[in-house]
């Protein structure tokens, strides 16, 4: 059992490793199919401030009140989001001298796990309330209209296997094939 703890903490501090040793980059856009679940369901509209868009506006028909209580949303959200981003930030940081130790302190490292874990998930519900502010101004004809102009998102897996004759793995063509 404490040798199957050992490598399981081994395997994640590598993991971890691997991660924190990659240059710091901005975060990517938290909107469309790439995002998680809770956004992509309440994704409302395409990426960016799609409610100033004059001829998405027209054609959901959103008036200038909604227009104006989803900017203030937006607004609102906006300051709290920028927060929650500089706290993950600095629990991601605070985790790379803890991995870039001769001896690392696995108890240390875990806490730090955990405090990153949780920074993230701040920012994922904070995110998604706003999404879910954006979409109850909306009335059902709006909410439609608008999620049939989004792109579909891309399926969770990719099909079991390649259609016939395309990429199938199997055994090379008889007399060397190509």
């Amino acid at each position: 059992m404490k040798s199957t703890v050992a490598k399981t903490c081994s395997v994640l501090l590598l993991a971890v490793a691997g991660l924190a040793a990659q240059p710091a980059a901005p975060p990517p856009p938290r909107r469309g199919p790439a995002g998680t679940p809770v956004e992509r369901a309440l994704q409302v509209g395409p990426p960016g401030t799609w409610w100033r868009d004059p001829a998405l506006v027209q054609k959901i028909g959103l008036t200038a009140d909604q227009q104006k209580k989803i900017e203030d949303a937006f607004q609102q959200s906006r300051l709290h989001l920028i927060d929650l981003t500089a706290a993950l930030d600095k629990e991601q940081v605070t985790m790379e001298p803890l991995l870039a130790a001769d001896h690392p302190d696995e108890a240390k490292i875990l806490v730090q796990i955990d405090r990153i874990a949780q920074a993230r998930a701040e920012l994922e519900k904070a995110n998604a309330r706003m999404l879910l502010g954006f979409r109850n101004v909306l009335s059902q004809d709006q909410w439609t209209r608008l999620r049939a102009g989004k792109p579909m998102a891309p399926p969770a897996q990719p099909p079991a296997e390649p259609p016939p004759g395309r990429g199938r793995p199997g055994p090379p063509p008889p007399g060397g094939g190509r």
